[in-house]
């Protein structure tokens, strides 16, 4: 989909028409794919919105790097060629970084907000050294042996490989670019000093054995922005949407306004 310069595989879920949309940010070098079963796991009146950011996935790369304000500005953009005004918005890992800026920016356009295994940006508690070091690694994300090296940091339970291997089948760059756009996006941005200032209905979902998004961003978080909910969950930064039906149900409790 051609939304003002950009060129973006969107990919829609119908809904019944009952519930408000929801649109999901996903994380880094990842397609939109590896949230299958997180949308599986939600109630299915409920239409959902994914999309590849530039250079991941099926959408090709953009020539120059991107900050959080102009993607976010695309996603506006997203909505209006939709025709949806208002939406419930979902954030994970890289992606909650997008919907916190997204949510700060268009905060008319946002319900109720949901962020996953994500941080404040530049300023959070960093992950594990090992992990910290692997994910600064410009890596040839397409090939599976390289996918595979940061699937093993990142899925921290044991006798996880068929996650691993979804991992690996679905991080997968078009563009090394778009791996190194997506970081650099992030390198210098911090929502810290402007979380007061998110007005929406917050769930903000946390690992306890996260070793990129160590749990305690999320306790972060959920301390800072006024209305928010914290849950944190077993499980590391790759199983909390690849074993997702505990998940699903706490966004469709929270979406449908029960306690998540």
């Amino acid at each position: 989909m051609k939304i003002g310069d950009v060129d973006l595989h969107v990919d829609v879920r119908p809904g019944d028409g009952s519930r408000r949309p929801l649109l999901m940010c996903n994380g880094i070098g990842a397609s939109l794919r590896i949230l299958d079963p997180l949308v599986s796991a939600l109630d299915p009146a409920i239409e959902v919105i994914r999309f590849d950011p530039p250079g991941v996935g099926a959408s090709p790369a953009v020539t120059l790097p991107y900050g959080l304000p102009q993607l976010a500005g695309v996603l506006d953009e997203l909505l209006d060629e939709l025709g949806h005004d208002e939406v419930d918005l979902m954030g994970y890992s890289w992606g909650g970084a997008l919907a916190q800026q997204f949510a700060l920016q268009r905060g008319s356009r946002v319900r109720n907000l949901i962020l996953v295994s994500t941080s404040t940006g530049a300023l959070s508690v960093p992950g594990t050294p090992q992990a910290f070091r692997e994910m600064l690694i410009p890596r040839e994300l397409a090939d599976a042996t390289d996918a595979s090296v940061i699937a093993e940091v990142i899925s921290a339970a044991p006798g996880a490989e068929a996650k691993r291997s979804a991992f690996t089948r679905t991080h997968q760059p078009t563009d090394l670019r778009g791996y190194l756009y997506q970081l650099s996006a992030v390198m210098w941005w911090t929502s810290l000093p402007f979380l007061p200032l998110i007005a929406q209905r917050t769930l903000v979902v946390g690992g306890l054995d996260d070793p990129i998004v160590p749990p305690a961003n999320a306790m972060i978080l959920a301390n800072l922005i006024p209305r928010a909910t914290l849950a944190l969950v077993p499980g590391g930064h790759l199983e909390i949407v690849t074993s997702a039906s505990d998940l699903g149900s706490r966004i469709t409790a929270f979406l449908a306004g029960r306690a998540a």
